[in-house]
């Protein structure tokens, strides 16, 4: 049992800190990249297509989050692992964090990214007033800019719950039989 929690949290964790990393640092510059503005194709849609991915990795914080929380919970209950404070605050926030960012952050930023482009929810051109979409555009903006920067610390905490995942401290309220001496 001791080697299955400890597989899922060290998986669970690898799988977290890759996406974020990889969604960080490659995905979200392929969108934006000159390659993609050499297609032709307009603004508006890498955006679009940037914020699919941002839904799914929205959505993987939330569920690596509630299963790094559970593992903690695990090593606790089975293995007697006392829980330690500061790692359920980082986690219980990043869990929190990616829930607030796709229930509400998401939906608000999409809105503002078809503002910004004179786009209705089915992506078909509407009249939009040009004081609402530069408002849209200047705001869009504020937020893109939270989002990145907190995504940087994201993946700053990431490393240190990689980190602390894969060396777990030695400290089980049990000691095991061969401390004693007869």
């Amino acid at each position: 049992m001791i080697l299955v929690i400890r597989f899922i949290g060290v998986l669970n964790a690898a799988i977290w800190l890759g996406a974020s990393v990889f969604f960080l640092y490659a995905a979200r510059a392929t969108f934006f990249s000159e390659a993609v503005k050499a297609t032709g194709v307009h603004p508006f849609w890498p955006g679009v297509f940037a914020q699919l991915l941002i839904g799914k990795l929205f959505a993987l914080h939330v569920i690596c989050g509630a299963v790094a929380l559970a593992h903690m919970l695990a090593e606790w209950v089975y293995l007697g692992r006392p829980l330690q404070r500061l790692m359920m605050m980082m986690l219980g926030l990043m869990f929190l964090s990616g829930l607030m960012a796709q229930l509400v952050l998401f939906p608000k930023m999409k809105e503002m990214h078809l503002t910004k482009y004179s786009m209705s929810a089915a992506y078909k051109p509407v009249q939009i007033p040009t004081e609402a979409r530069v408002e849209a555009m200047n705001s869009f903006g504020r937020w893109h800019g939270i989002v990145m920067g907190v995504s940087v610390v994201f993946v700053g905490v990431l490393v240190f719950y990689f980190w602390r995942v894969t060396h777990p401290p030695d400290n089980l309220r049990f000691v095991g039989s061969s401390k004693f001496r007869s």
